[in-house]
């Protein structure tokens, strides 16, 4: 471990910290810093933009509490109590739990990342994936958000928005080809049922998404089945589309809605 990265002596004991709101979000950066790989007292501060007195105040508050470990040939990681968080976040998020094996289906018949998410904002966010099994690292993590307008599972879960939606999500991310173009392609989507992200978001990646919706006909996730461009040429995407379709709606007939399994 680098000299500077190293916990400093003589700090004050996390009980001298500050208390209060900002405490509780530097904290919370804290542990997002070390979830994002950075292990180094000094590299997490620069991160942050704090001292290295304030950072380590609140690590080791984070370590005490278990949330992080801390070790000097390492530098700091995710604790144990994360990791039971995550299971409990998990198991009180429904829709995780009965989409967890029809994606793992799906990933297993296919050998492509199949991907669950719902909308925030202007955002997808990732709530599940399973790996593919082909030799392709596909580099979404669970939690990450990506542009609405240039995936695949994001345009999925837009198909029922009003046309200001729309706007501001094709604001948010510029296709290369224009708005003109990709509202074109989005009510295509729309009225197929399913999405394409043809290396939108990423070089060289592609996927095809099709919506989750819940007992009221609302649009409440997504899936996709995602790979690298040279697994998924155009007529793959094509053949797969009616497969995820139908994977999308088994998800949504759990939640109680009653539909057509396959796109138009």
């Amino acid at each position: 471990m680098r000299e500077d990265d190293r916990e400093p002596a003589g700090e004050p004991s996390p009980a001298a910290g500050p208390a209060g709101a900002q405490t509780l979000l530097r904290g919370l950066a804290v542990l997002e810093a070390v979830g994002e790989g950075r292990s180094g007292l000094a590299a997490i501060a620069a991160f942050l933009g704090l001292s290295r007195s304030t950072t380590h105040r609140l690590a080791s508050a984070l370590v005490e509490a278990r949330y992080l470990v801390f070790d000097p040939a390492h530098g700091y990681r995710l604790g144990p109590k994360l990791l039971s968080l995550g299971d409990r976040a998990k198991a009180q998020r429904p829709l995780v739990q009965v989409a967890r094996p029809i994606l793992e289906r799906l990933a297993e018949e296919t050998e492509d990342t199949v991907h669950l998410g719902e909308r925030e904002g202007l955002f997808a966010v990732y709530l599940d994936k399973v790996p593919g099994r082909r030799r392709v690292e596909i580099r979404s993590k669970i939690g990450e958000r990506q542009p609405l307008a240039s995936t695949g599972l994001g345009k999925a879960l837009i198909f029922d928005a009003s046309p200001d939606v729309w706007a501001r999500a094709c604001a948010a991310a510029p296709p290369a080809d224009g708005a003109g173009a990709w509202g074109e392609r989005m009510r295509a989507y729309a009225e197929n049922g399913v999405a394409f992200d043809l290396e939108e978001n990423e070089d060289r990646i592609r996927c095809v998404a099709a919506p989750v919706r819940d007992a009221s006909g609302a649009i409440v996730a997504a899936i996709s089945l995602t790979g690298a461009a040279h697994y998924m040429d155009d007529a793959r995407l094509r053949a797969l589309a009616a497969r995820v379709a139908a994977a999308a709606a088994e998800i949504g007939a759990a939640l109680g809605w009653r539909g057509d399994a396959a796109p138009r």
